[in-house]
């Protein structure tokens, strides 16, 4: 790559552009060491394209370079939101927005700059004093009447990283067709057009006013105090990997009354640099081993991670041998629901109108809990601007009593757009007490769902293809497989597949009918005799392509789970040489 003298040559006059008097010393300071170094490599990172404004907004590498996050690409991509806002409520002369920021290195300076500027084009600011969960802007954002809100964050990406979330009125993140409106605005601005001279009389520092209101909105949610009062001692471990969850969940906790929560004492730090692990992921059992570390010497009954920005939920719990096993996503997605449906039945509150989404390659089970509940279950996209979306257009008409996806996130709540790991957890302590009442864990009541309704087992299988041969070569992948669909999949008969991107299923047979989707996704999914289910969708932010795959079974008692568990690891090696993806 530091090879290509062409490419050299246009990323040095690209980074030339950058030694003007519109930018600062430091930033030229940065890219004048990247213009003498003698490995290029740097400086082509930094400069051979811009760093885009997508649907979700901005991620990148922090730096200076056009294909790096700083102020410049932060400012311009505020600018053009600004100047979309500006359009699309002409005449309206108090347009207002929320700005939020996590715990990562440069998220405040961040944030105030997108403040200023904001402020700069005569839009009101709501800036939050200091770090707080993106659940909590996507609150504010609907409490105060704001017209649009900016998170910075990069969510559970490495420490190098950050990012810069959009979200709407409705506390969502920006859906179509405003999506493509604020992106075409921000490819217009040049950085000679940002207004970067803020208006500190139309800046509101917002902080402990709307924490309180947020928490005590999550605490409505409790569907069982009175277990609450029974287990007040249950022993929780957990931790916000340094990041904003220190806000707000300790201090959730101890409003729904549980008085036992131990907090991991070398992550309540907030650090950008996340030292005490290798990546600030949730999902990663890595992440939970400090955790651990303190459940064993403690004995606790549930340890409990969020991420950086306190949207997703890992967690963990004891088998019955007694021994600390992760659950997954599904599983995860799956309790809640659950629970929320079993014990809203019990206390009288389950209604026919209430409903729940779940995204497509999330696990099937959740509608046989609807199902049988006898309650609507919706199939959405994968990303919570979906569900927010199912839970708009039924405002008024249908109640949303919970939803989520494989990839850790649960929202509980309506008056939230976004996936919320401060209720989330609140929910789960009050899960845990509810089976500890009954003598049971966490992992108990797994079993007994498996046993009810089915057992499940998820499997998510990345294909890594890096550069643009690798983007091509997925590309052929997607299209190899909509012409050339698998009739099985490690044994088991193909009987129905899916294809979101043309909005068609297509039987066995042969007879074909629409799907009801608001939009195409270069989606296929395939669903055998025997309820497998794979998913394949390229990633829309890394190298890779995706696939998710089910396997069921018949579990009669929990004795059986560790057979069915080996069983599906053998189904999921089989599938894998049906694709060739070994």
């Amino acid at each position: 790559m530091a090879n290509n003298a062409q490419l050299i040559s246009q990323c040095e006059t690209k980074a030339k552009q950058w030694l003007t008097p519109s930018f600062d010393e430091e930033t030229r300071k940065e890219v004048e060491s990247k213009l003498a170094a003698e490995d290029k490599t740097e400086l082509i990172e930094s400069f051979y394209k811009d760093l885009e404004f997508g649907t979700g907004g901005l991620r990148g590498i922090m730096g200076a370079g056009s294909n790096r996050m700083n102020i410049y690409t932060v400012g311009m991509a505020t600018q053009g939101f600004a100047n979309y806002l500006k359009k699309n409520f002409k005449g309206k002369n108090d347009i207002a927005v929320v700005v939020c920021h996590d715990c990562r290195n440069n998220s405040r300076k961040f944030a105030e700059t997108v403040a200023d500027i904001f402020s700069a084009n005569d839009i009101k600011v709501y800036l939050f004093d200091d770090m707080r969960p993106t659940p909590e802007c996507s609150y504010a954002i609907r409490h105060l009447g704001c017209q649009a809100g900016v998170n910075i964050t990069a969510s559970h990406n490495p420490k190098e990283y950050n990012g810069y979330k959009a979200y709407w009125e409705d506390g969502a993140q920006v859906l179509a067709p405003h999506d493509t409106g604020i992106i075409d605005e921000v490819n217009n601005v040049k950085v000679e057009d940002i207004k970067f001279a803020g208006k500190k009389q139309l800046i509101q520092i917002i902080g402990e006013d709307i924490d309180k209101l947020y928490l005590d909105e999550i605490h409505t949610l409790s569907i069982d105090p009175e277990v609450i009062k029974k287990q007040h001692d249950l022993k929780i471990v957990y931790t916000p990997l340094h990041g904003t969850g220190m806000m707000s969940i300790p201090r959730s906790l101890k409003l729904w009354g549980f008085d036992n929560v131990h907090c991991v004492k070398e992550q309540m730090v907030k650090d950008g640099n996340f030292p005490t692990v290798v990546s600030p992921n949730p999902e990663n059992g890595e992440a939970l081993t400090l955790a651990l570390r303190d459940a064993k010497e403690i004995d606790a009954d549930i340890v409990m991670a969020s991420d950086p920005d306190a949207d997703r939920v890992g967690m963990a719990c004891k088998n019955d041998k007694g021994e600390w096993v992760l659950i997954n996503g599904n599983q995860t997605c799956l309790l809640f629901l659950y629970y929320i449906i079993t014990n809203r039945k019990a206390k009288g509150l389950l209604k026919p109108t209430d409903f729940i989404v779940k995204t497509i390659v999330t696990t099937e089970v959740i509608k046989k809990v609807a199902d049988k509940a006898g309650i609507e279950m919706r199939d959405c996209y994968t990303g919570f601007k979906w569900i927010a979306r199912e839970i708009r257009i039924s405002e008024g008409k249908q109640k949303y009593i919970g939803g989520g996806e494989e990839s850790y996130g649960f929202l509980a709540q309506d008056f939230v757009r976004d996936k919320d790991a401060v209720s989330a957890m609140s929910l789960l302590a009050e899960i845990c007490a509810w089976a500890k009442n009954q003598g049971k864990t966490l992992y108990d009541i797994l079993m007994d769902i498996y046993m009810e309704y089915g057992f499940s087992k998820e499997f998510t299988v990345n294909v890594v293809r890096p550069g643009k041969t690798g983007a091509d070569e997925i590309k052929q992948m997607m299209t190899d497989f909509r012409n050339n669909p698998p009739k099985e999949l490690g044994g088991s008969k193909v009987v129905l597949v899916k294809d979101y991107q043309t909005l068609e299923t297509t039987a066995a047979d042969g007879t074909k009918a629409k799907l009801d989707m608001p939009d195409t996704s270069n989606v296929l999914q395939w669903f055998c005799d025997d309820d497998t289910k794979v998913s394949v969708r390229p990633s829309g932010t890394e190298p890779k392509i995706k696939f998710y795959l089910e396997i069921k079974g018949t579990m009669k008692s929990a004795a059986e789970y560790d057979a069915l568990d080996a069983k599906s690891a053998e189904k999921v090696a089989a599938i894998k040489k049906s694709l060739n993806l070994d």
